[in-house]
């Protein structure tokens, strides 16, 4: 789906917004509800959680990622976890982007798969078991900031720097899974993604909670996205937020000659990206997506789409490092006892 217009910051006075606003009251209670009943199980090893407060992409994956690049570096087995969004199978499964298609274990975890051992499970407690008997050492969990099923040893939640909490309404009224005060007495971080054009600082600092904040954004993988200066390409993307997508892209230097938005986690047809290759084609470009979209066309049709990839450049990285050296030198302490 689409997050509606009225969900946009600036629009709180929108009618159908305020219409709905007892009924993201009830939602934000049942989101309390469940937190306050549910008792979280403990895993055996240290357990990240990269969430987001708003429903609709955020950038969780690519900081995830980017944490299990920081761990891995560090001399740590991290595995990635996921409750496989858009696949079929519940889980545990050790996700084999050989074998498995976006249809079995989302995009999400395929795309995950790619940098460390990945593992699909709706019951996060067994999908941390299973990381932990294949020899993970912590487990990174790519959502589940809202799921209290699973004890979280560091929590940081992804926030969109141009988007911020829109509306500031709870859903169906505005994006928000549940309120900022809520979200930030149980993280340890904010990592704000993008310049903060909406206020996310000054939001914090009215809800009156001290809590690190850690600025970062989204760069071509490449050294400076030289490979794409002057290339002419019909971009499309199915995420949270496509126009992020496109305006990285120029960013890059590539001419964008059109541009195609679809609704988040989007299952290409074969015949809906043969479509595409040929308008392509026609106006005299090359396809590009994101990696997340690639993730989810059939094999035969991704050697014929340019994939934009993107890491996440962060703004401090010595406040990075006061951030996760703690856990990583819990991890290494734990594996010292086991030896």
């Amino acid at each position: 789906m689409r997050a509606p217009d009225f969900w946009n910051a600036g629009e709180r006075s929108s009618p159908l917004s305020f219409l709905l606003a007892p009924v993201g009251w009830a939602y934000g209670a049942g989101v309390r509800l469940r937190l306050a009943l549910v008792h979280p199980a403990k895993a055996s090893l240290p357990v990240v959680c990269v969430g987001n407060l708003v429903a609709g992409g955020a950038g969780k994956t690519p900081v995830a990622l980017a944490l299990g690049e920081w761990f891995q570096a560090h001399g740590r087995n991290p595995h990635f976890l996921s409750r496989g969004y858009g696949g079929s199978l519940p889980g545990p499964v050790r996700v084999n982007n050989e074998r498995h298609h976006c249809r079995d274990t989302g995009d999400e975890a395929l795309l995950l798969s790619r940098t460390a051992t990945t593992w699909v499970s709706t019951d996060r407690p067994a999908g941390a078991q299973s990381a932990t008997l294949a020899g993970a050492d912590m487990v990174i969990m790519d959502d589940g900031f809202q799921n209290p099923s699973l004890a979280k040893d560091l929590s940081l939640v992804v926030m969109d720097g141009d988007y911020g909490i829109g509306n500031g309404r709870l859903i169906p009224a505005g994006p928000l899974r549940e309120t900022l005060e809520d979200a930030l007495s149980r993280a340890d971080a904010v990592v704000v993604l993008g310049e903060d054009r909406s206020g996310i600082g000054a939001a914090i600092e009215k809800a009156g909670i001290r809590i690190p904040v850690l600025g970062a954004r989204l760069v071509p993988a490449d050294e400076g996205g030289a490979e794409w200066q002057g290339r002419r390409v019909l971009a499309f993307a199915g995420i949270g937020r496509p126009e992020k997508f496109f305006d990285s892209l120029r960013e890059a230097g590539a001419e964008i000659v059109a541009a195609r938005a679809f609704p988040d986690h989007y299952p290409y047809g074969e015949e809906e990206a043969e479509a595409l290759m040929e308008a392509a084609q026609t106006v005299g470009a090359e396809a590009v997506t994101t990696a997340k979209d690639a993730e989810r066309l059939e094999v035969d049709m991704q050697d014929r789409v340019a994939v934009f990839k993107v890491r996440v450049q962060w703004q401090d990285e010595a406040a990075l490092a006061r951030l996760l050296s703690p856990l990583a030198e819990k991890v290494s302490e734990k594996v010292a006892e086991d030896e």
